[in-house]
């Protein structure tokens, strides 16, 4: 099942056109990569799809509505959850805060005003810290994290609200190799068995081609291929433009 679908979106800022006709999809389950050189496109596209940016011409669609140019809570309650290169957590709360704070806010609660934040389903954040495997922290400071685990918690806190398709943008930035991996498993087996689509970008490549099913390539805010990635890998101006790979 189809749950995003892009159609010839595109997007300028002044004379430069940022996105110049994008088109993609993501089926429930199904991990794909949208890579591209820096300038490519790649977050005026995330901003598009996540109802930051409207886009000048082209649609939108999400689990078969039309949702262009929708508010991001609009988005976010309706089922699309996203990730930031740079982890977005409380790290004044504990754990299990951050995750109840994120459910109280899904639930239209607000940041739970006149209720101590620690009374708001425990036993559910509990659930949702053992899908990462972030329970035996859950009474932790935030802020005391290592940096792997605060993006664990920050996946945390968008499981929380329940998306059916996930947007992560950089998901792997300022990570060690093993960590990047162990992340991206961790994602990886959350499709699989509950049917999220993942859309995401990233410049590891061992990532991109060790983690997604599809790769959407930009350039200049054009696709210049897609497909799985044995076929990315060997297309001839993906090797040149991105890759930096030469067969002569």
């Amino acid at each position: 099942m189809t749950l995003l679908a892009v159609d010839d979106v595109a997007k300028a800022f002044g004379a430069v056109a940022a996105v110049a006709g994008v088109s993609l999809s993501v089926a429930a389950g199904e991990r794909v990569a949208l890579i591209g050189p820096n300038g490519a496109g790649k977050t005026t596209c995330f901003n598009i799809i996540n109802g930051q940016l409207r886009p000048d011409r082209g649609r939108v669609a999400f689990d078969g509505r039309d949702v262009t140019g929708w508010r991001p809570r609009a988005l976010a309650r309706r089922g699309v959850g996203r990730t930031f290169q740079i982890s977005q957590t409380f790290p004044s709360l504990t754990v299990r805060e951050n995750v109840q704070m994120a459910m109280a806010a899904h639930g239209g609660r607000g940041a739970a005003i006149g209720r101590p934040l620690r009374r708001l389903d425990p036993a559910g954040a509990d659930a949702v810290l053992e899908r990462v495997g972030l329970r035996a922290d859950g009474d932790r400071g935030a802020g005391a994290l290592a940096y792997g685990d605060a993006k664990r918690l920050e996946l945390a806190m968008v499981l929380a609200q329940s998306p059916t398709l996930l947007l992560m943008d950089e998901p792997t930035a300022g990570m060690a190799a093993d960590e990047r991996h162990q992340l991206m498993d961790l994602v990886s087996r959350l499709a699989r068995e509950e049917g999220i689509g993942l859309l995401f970008t990233e410049h590891d490549m061992d990532v991109v081609f060790g983690h997604a099913d599809r790769i959407v390539v930009l350039d200049r805010g054009r696709v210049i291929a897609a497909g799985d990635p044995a076929a990315v890998r060997a297309d001839e101006t993906v090797r040149r433009v991105y890759l930096g790979l030469d067969d002569a």
